[in-house]
């Protein structure tokens, strides 16, 4: 069978397409999880300030709030379907679930910034474990003829996740403290824990598989994921390769980065299957979840800059901006699983991400009068394209993948996404500053010192500082 009959006929499967009640508990339970980790990317962005005010933290050491959370779930995404077949999916995913929320608790009482930042790298560590091993029951839980539907709730962690972030942290930064952004975790994380106890079926660990790990990959991977992801969060706050420390970084992370692609396609077994990229539909869709990460992140970064920054919004009125972006696509994904079934996923794929860079074009003629009004409308239109991007693209990339090889499918595609969005963050973020400079030097060019109304503008305000008016 090919991978485009895999995609477009997954009818013809002989495995039954009877699925328990129990087995959507659990698939619900891991989609909860993914859902929380993915959340905790955006939902302190939005009081990031009050964090630092909080802790005593400068602007430049509260950045690392976010970068210590996304540095150890790139690192450990890789890993989860290696790990997750030494201890079990049941063992691995409860014993996670509960560190999560340990290490959420203990976000919200930290007292000073090395206790947040250890104890956000704790969170994103075991955060990051949840969003793969999510895709991953999907794929050996379900038949083909009803992944299409796993797939859709699997896009609602994706994409309206970080949609509705930037709302949700605000409204409980404004109305209850910051620190219950990581309470919000407590509950859906033991509904997670109930139904990974009840539907996820036990099985015997595998330790034995540890004796042989493929330890020299895993490590040369945790070093340079860990260095590119501090490249790229850091970069363009430390002048990218002005900076020795980012230089060094960049060069650590290109030479662990290329020993681990060499020991993975060499080695007999590898933990995480790089081969695939190989295949045609999981190598064109992985790149594809590259780019989305970049689209997908980057405007959720832009966003609500422009807003803080021009226009002066609120966190809850910046929440409400983005609002529309994020709730229409919870009304919208249940339908995309119907429409793959009459229509071919690549069709439908095209139009999500040409509806996305519609959106994106819809906000290029931007101007500081830009407001709630004017950006509504692209916002509808992006939520209109994000679930039509998310759901048909999982599925053409997974489209034929073996259950054993689910893990590394999962591993994969995920940690490309995120890659991308770190990516599409530090792009945008340089672009930024480096138009700020330019612009900043034309208007330089343009006043001069000796010029008679800069003269008496600079006479004006030195006399109104004195006189305190």
């Amino acid at each position: 069978m090919t991978d485009t009959d895999a995609i477009r006929k997954p009818e013809q499967t002989p495995r039954s397409e009877q699925v328990t009640l129990k087995t959507w508990i659990g698939l619900m339970g891991a989609m909860l999880g993914a859902f929380m980790a993915v959340l905790d990317i955006q939902i302190t962005n939005s009081s990031l300030q009050e964090i630092q005010a909080a802790l005593g933290a400068s602007l430049e050491e509260g950045s690392w709030i976010s970068t210590a959370y996304l540095v150890a779930e790139v690192v450990v995404i890789p890993l989860t379907g290696w790990l997750s077949q030494v201890f079990s999916v049941r063992r691995y995913l409860f014993f996670n679930t509960t560190l999560f929320i340990f290490f959420s608790i203990c976000c919200a009482w930290s007292v000073n910034l090395p206790m947040m930042i250890g104890f956000r790298a704790l969170q994103g560590f075991t955060g990051g474990v949840l969003i793969p091993m999510a895709l991953t029951i999907v794929l050996t839980s379900l038949p083909p003829a009803k992944q299409p539907v796993g797939m859709a709730l699997f896009a609602i962690t994706a994409t309206f996740a970080p949609s509705i972030g930037p709302t949700l942290g605000g409204w409980l930064t404004d109305n209850l403290g910051w620190q219950y952004n990581f309470y919000l975790n407590v509950i859906p994380g033991i509904m997670m824990l109930s139904a990974i106890a009840y539907a996820i079926p036990a099985k015997p660990m595998q330790l034995n598989l540890l004796k042989g790990g493929d330890w020299w990959g895993i490590i040369s991977m945790a070093i340079g994921l860990g260095c590119l992801e501090v490249v790229l969060e850091e970069g363009n706050r430390k002048d990218w390769f002005a900076s020795q420390e980012i230089s060094q970084l960049a060069i650590v992370s290109v030479v662990f980065l290329s020993l681990f692609l060499w020991i993975e396609l060499t080695r007999r077994r590898p933990f995480i299957n790089l081969r695939l990229l190989l295949r045609r539909n999981f190598g064109i869709g992985s790149i594809s979840a590259l780019s989305l990460g970049l689209g997908l992140f980057g405007s959720i970064y832009i966003l609500p800059l422009y807003l803080s920054r021009i226009q002066g919004y609120t966190a809850m009125q910046i929440g409400e901006v983005i609002m529309w972006s994020g709730l229409p696509q919870l009304f919208l994904i249940p339908f995309v699983p119907k429409l793959m079934q009459r229509f071919d996923a690549r069709f439908l794929a095209a139009i999500g991400f040409s509806l996305f860079a519609v959106s994106c074009f819809m906000n290029s003629h931007m101007t500081h009068e830009t407001g709630i009004e004017q950006l509504r409308w692209s916002q509808l239109v992006r939520a209109a394209g994000q679930p039509l991007m998310i759901v048909p693209l999982t599925s053409i990339t997974t489209g034929g993948i073996e259950p054993a090889q689910a893990g590394s499918a999962s591993g994969l595609f995920n940690m490309l996404r995120n890659l991308g969005g770190s990516i599409g963050i530090a792009i945008l973020s340089t672009l930024l500053t480096r138009r700020e400079q330019f612009h900043s030097n034309r208007i330089g060019e343009g006043v001069s010192v000796f010029d008679p109304e800069t003269q008496q503008r600079i006479e004006q305000l030195t006399q109104a500082f004195i006189t305190g008016v």
